[in-house]
């Protein structure tokens, strides 16, 4: 039995329940009694929720939720009395300031503190203290307004042990006998950032499908569970679903039931006045055009303002064109800026008070940024909602004069997307760390009061989802150095403290593997198959954590097989089944040009996952959960041929190749797309053996045949090493070439191998090498290349007051380097590094960045690069603002610039990174010494040895 599997078979197979908390948050909450303590459960004592008759219908509502959620948790069913007096002496008592007179009682005579809440926005108070009826421990949840009581409500419920997710990814809730909250215990809390919530977006085929089979749409049915999810993940705002559906419309409850559950509501960034955009083509008459037809869309949008009078609500302002595109060539900023006008006409005449009183946004999404810049301008009361680039790279953010706006700003940002380059609407592509790095931005520039994510069909953006409304709530909580704390606390609530490691790494992994290319973006090409290993290596590790998926999941109780499925199986394996399926592509072309037999059974492992990945998807619609998310993976996400997605999945095409019956060798070397014997082909070369490397080179003896063939390998010289020396091949074999390295002599010539097989037939190939030499420190250049990754330099150079942060796991190797604070200029810092290089001369050196948008007025962010004393090179990230250039960047995922340099001297060398604006994202610098060989993450890190 292996070790790993040995490990979790005392451990996993139960799933202990771990102390529940609210991620990133000091239980509470304890399972066994202690003096004083208030008590929720034990036996058959349990406590009695009390709500006063005045309460919002709301805190009543998730009052019975969280009633709910004490019987799921203990299986005791605890009375819920309203508007009562008298009550056992057990009690959780449950109001809003202003609103309860129990609360209010309590803190009058100072039983409660709410100093930190009161008249505060969503605070809440939860604090076990001695009750002034019974005179027996008791607990109170108190809120500043409604949302405040409901989250202090939903704080408890996660702390029995129910996650945000119970209903929604079908996590177990824990299971517990006894319920404490210890005495003295006083929690508040109130959020950050004023309004949180996410955009339901680009919802078909998948959560239309589910909706409709479910629910029959997209009714008050359907929200109902939304509505829920998001105040329990702490929310309170959303967007919803739009594509042949309105919020407003469809469904007379929908509006009603979201005011009662505390949901303000809105209508997504082009889509004003309350309207959803299919409401036009419904009930409106003619273009939507307000040059041609301003009286009928003031009509239209006065039925929207009006029909949701009493809603608590935030409108859009603006207009953009039909089906969210721009307007007309001939729309300007004055008409704009008129459309506004006219719209807050009508929200004053409709609600008889001034519009600065009511919650207004302008979406400043694609070219109305750039009217924005233009120098159109709407009343400061109005709240400024800057977006992403749709691929999660903020385009701008507040100025200082911006930030004194009353009305404040905010950030409309995607983890889903339709649209160009290249929709992406099937997995989760966005690790946690770029979401981190890119609202940390947005919470130090002060776009604090509205965030809002697209999150597409809403699953499988589970986490992300969660990350983003957490960190919306207190950014401070969540600093770089412990975002992967939050993974492991995430993994430990939903499936044990066994498994929580494993889980966590397993679910950055795979983010970071998606953020690396999106599914949809994937071809035969991305990796490279003859450089560096990449594709092969891209390939196991995805395979690697999926197997570690697999195997976790055997391991775990029946009871959180779904949730873990959903979680972390199926977007793991998913996510491997297509990546593999590209590279078996494009590995099936490689061996088809060489004319390899081998080709047919590449041909054959493609279409096996292409039918793998159907049939994970089946299992996700008809067996997880007893049938219950049907639809929900039936996004296509293979056979783009352009920006949107095709109707079906169409596998990437292979080719058959037809063999001779006879044996027929030839040998593939690793970096040549070529294999001998071909007619006019030079002599090939395996890349150097470096003694510094001390990696093996590769190649393949393979078959062109059908029948197999023996082969012998021989080396000329003795320190050569065989991985084999002989064998037969029906396929292919492939042969590692190493080296004794110790015994390399300094000045060793070119070695050879030769690879003798069928008829007699010899292949020679060179074996360049290099010998170590002394006095080497620093990253050392192999095969004509030193590559590094940010975090590993040799020196920072930070002024007081300002410091290099490493962001872990951001970006598409390992980790990544910026500046703070990162609302100011990074004057006087620097990185540097110390490399040993072969000889003097040109090099160029290659930088990899986040590809960060230029979110200041102003040229763009710029760096320097500097070798040695020469000249600093200046670069300025912005320099080009093509569409092409912005869609290579966002569809690999980095910003890559390359500079020229002179290095004075052989040997020791340094290397200096300065940045020169604020919100540089560094990941990693390669100096191309003439070595560089075409890949898409770049070669793996150099040697770095220390000097003795």
């Amino acid at each position: 039995m292996s070790r790993w599997k040995s490990a979790f078979l005392s451990a996993a197979l139960a799933v202990a329940p771990a102390p529940a908390f609210a991620l990133g948050e000091e239980p509470f909450v304890a399972f066994e009694a202690s003096a004083g303590a208030a008590l929720l459960v034990d036996g058959d004592k349990v406590a009695t929720l009390v709500t006063d008759s005045g309460e919002h219908e709301g805190v009543v509502r998730a009052a019975a939720d969280l009633k709910a959620d004490i019987e799921r948790v203990t299986g005791a069913k605890p009375n819920h009395l309203r508007g009562v007096k008298a009550f056992g002496p057990h009690a959780i008592v449950i109001g809003t300031l202003g609103k309860s007179g129990f609360i209010d009682g309590l803190a009058q005579s100072g039983a409660i503190d709410v100093s930190a809440i009161r008249g505060q926005w969503e605070g809440f108070v939860i604090q076990a203290i001695k009750s002034p009826w019974s005179n027996e421990p008791i607990l109170v949840i108190a809120g500043s307004d409604k949302r405040g009581t409901i989250f202090g409500i939903y704080t408890l419920s996660e702390q029995i042990g129910v996650s945000p997710w119970y209903w929604w990814a079908d996590v177990p809730p824990a299971q517990h006998k006894r319920l404490y909250v210890p005495a003295a215990t006083r929690v508040a809390d109130k959020p950050v950032v004023q309004y949180r919530g996410i955009f339901l977006n680009d919802e078909e085929p998948a959560l239309t499908g589910w909706a409709k089979e479910k629910y029959g749409g997209y009714n008050h049915k359907f929200y109902t569970k939304v509505f829920e999810l998001i105040l329990r993940l702490r929310g309170n705002y959303l967007w919803p679903a739009m594509w042949r559906s309105a919020f407003f419309d469809d469904d007379a409850q929908n509006g009603k039931l979201a005011d009662e559950y505390g949901i303000v509501m809105a209508t997504s960034h082009h889509e004003p006045m309350m309207r959803a955009h299919i409401e036009w083509h419904r009930h409106g008459n003619g273009p939507w055009d307000y040059t041609r037809n301003q009286d009928e869309l003031r009509k239209f949008w006065r039925d929207g303002v009006s029909k949701t009078a009493d809603y608590e609500k935030a409108i859009t302002l603006g207009m953009r064109g039909d089906g969210d595109s721009p307007m007309e060539s001939e729309a300007n900023v004055a008409l704009l800026e008129k459309i506004v006008a006219d719209q807050r006409a009508i929200i004053a005449n409709e609600y008889r008070t001034e519009p600065s009183k009511v919650l207004q946004v302008w979406a400043l999404y694609k070219e109305v940024q750039e009217y924005y810049e233009k120098g159109m301008r709407v009343p400061d009361d109005v709240l400024l909602l800057w977006c992403d680039d749709n691929y999660g790279n903020n385009r701008r953010l507040p100025t200082p004069a911006e930030r004194k706006r009353p009305g404040g700003a905010g950030i409309y940002y995607h983890f889903d997307y339709v649209g160009g380059p290249r929709s992406y609407k099937w997995l989760n592509v966005t690790p946690l760390p770029k979401i981190w790095e890119q609202m940390h931005l947005a919470w130090k520039y002060e776009a604090n009061r509205l965030w809002i994510v697209n999150v597409g069909d809403l699953k499988p953006m589970e986490v992300p989802i969660e990350f983003f409304l957490t960190y919306a709530w207190n950014p401070s909580r969540w600093p770089a150095d412990r975002l992967q704390e939050y993974l492991r606390l995430w993994a430990q609530r939903e499936f044990g403290t066994a498994v929580a490691h494993d889980v966590a790494d397993i679910v950055a992994k795979y983010a970071k593997y998606n953020g690396r290319r999106k599914p949809e973006a994937l071809e035969p090409s991305t990796y490279s198959l003859l450089h560096y290993g990449e594709a092969e290596r891209i390939v196991a590790e995805y395979n690697a954590i999926a197997e570690r998926a697999e195997k976790i999941h055997a391991l775990l109780p029946a009871t959180h097989r779904d949730a873990f499925f959903q979680l972390v199986l199926y977007p793991a394996r998913a996510g491997a089944t297509v990546t593999e399926l590209y590279v078996t592509a494009a590995m099936n072309r490689l061996h088809a040009n060489q004319g390899r037999a081998s080709a047919n059974d590449l041909a054959a492992r493609a279409r096996e996952l292409f039918a793998l990945d159907a049939e994970l998807e089946r299992r996700y619609h008809q067996d997880i959960a007893g049938g219950k998310w049907n639809h929900m993976m039936s996004q296509t996400r293979m056979g783009y041929l352009y920006w949107n997605d095709p109707v079906r999945n169409v596998m990437p095409a292979v080719h058959d190749v037809r063999v001779s019956k006879a044996a027929d060798m030839g040998v593939a070397v690793e970096g040549n797309e070529h294999a001998p014997p071909r007619w006019g082909q030079p002599r090939q070369a395996l890349p150097v053996l470096d003694a510094y490397e001390r990696r093996p080179r590769s190649l393949e003896v393979f078959n062109r045949g059908e029948e197999p063939f023996d082969y012998s390998v021989s080396a000329s010289e003795p320190w050569i090493t065989l991985s084999r020396r002989s064998g037969t091949v029906k396929r292919g074999e492939r042969i590692l070439v190493g080296a004794r390295w110790d015994e390399i002599p300094p000045d060793a010539q070119p070695a050879t191998v030769t690879v003798t097989g069928a008829n007699g037939r010899r292949i020679t190939v060179d074996v360049p090498v290099r010998a170590a030499t002394s006095g080497a420190s620093g990253f050392v250049e192999t095969r004509g290349v030193v590559s590094i990754e940010a975090e590993h330099f040799s020196r920072e150079i930070a002024p007081g007051g300002r410091k290099w942060l490493r962001i872990p796991d951001h970006g598409r190797t390992l980790s990544a380097m910026t500046t703070l604070p990162v609302e100011s200029a990074p004057e006087g810092m620097a990185l540097e590094y110390d490399v040993h290089l072969a000889k003097a001369g040109k090099v160029k050196v290659v930088t990899t960045f986040a590809p960060t948008q230029k979110f200041q007025p102003g040229e763009g962010l710029r760096f320097e690069v500097a070798i040695g004393d020469e000249p600093p090179q200046r670069v300025n990230m912005h320099a080009d603002e093509s569409r092409p250039y912005w869609s290579k960047t966002v569809l690999d995922g980095v910003a890559v610039f390359t500079t020229e340099h002179s290095v004075p001297r052989a040997g020791a060398n340094v290397l200096r990174f300065r940045p020169l604006d604020p919100g540089i994202v560094l990941q990693k610098i390669v100096i191309d010494a003439g070595g560089l060989q075409p890949s898409y993450l770049g070669p793996p890190e150099s040697p770095r040895i220390t000097a003795r």
